[in-house]
């Protein structure tokens, strides 16, 4: 494989099962059940500053940074608000791909970015034929997503005037 952040970087086979292997994202998983979700993963390659979705657009894949990094945007007042910098194994569009609502940020190539591409509609398949390797990684995406919520909580909490008056609904939106 050429230098990692490389356009040219070649992605073979051997690179891709040492990535699964090694990305903690699918630790769970034994060698038949990475080889169900291999057959289904796509690489797509981006160059700087193109996105790889924007915000509202249809869940339709998750991702999975292979090489490079990658921005993430939120609307707000005043024009799009970078929120976070996803780095080499880091996971994104899971929210949508679980809830097939619509994208709920941009994520745009912070340089030369690879990622492997898993479309909504095969995972579902493998699902619904009870591939064991999917429900852990499902399993696996829910502890992303918990860790993530943990993290905005304690944001929150640290924003958050200790003399603000919290309402019921707002309590139970950021609870653990």
């Amino acid at each position: 494989m050429d230098q990692p952040g490389s356009a040219d970087t070649v992605v073979t086979l051997d690179a891709v099962v040492t990535f699964i292997i090694t990305t903690a994202l699918f630790a769970g998983l034994d060698a038949a059940e990475s080889s169900e979700v291999v057959r289904i993963m796509e690489v797509q390659r981006f160059t700087d500053g193109e996105d790889v979705f924007r915000e509202g657009d249809p869940g339709d894949a998750w991702f999975i940074v292979f090489d490079g990094n990658a921005k993430v945007l939120k609307q707000a007042s005043g024009g799009a608000r970078e929120i976070a910098i996803l780095e080499r194994g880091a996971v994104f569009g899971e929210i949508a791909m679980l809830d097939g609502q619509p994208r709920s940020a941009t994520v745009r190539a912070g340089g030369p970015l690879t990622v492997l591409r898993f479309r909504r509609s095969r995972f579902e398949e493998l699902l619904e034929q009870g591939s064991l390797g999917a429900y852990k990684l499902v399993l696996s995406i829910a502890r992303v997503l918990a860790q993530r919520h943990r993290q905005l909580t304690q944001q929150i909490a640290q924003l958050t005037p200790s003399t603000a008056k919290v309402t019921p609904a707002a309590q139970f939106q950021i609870s653990e």
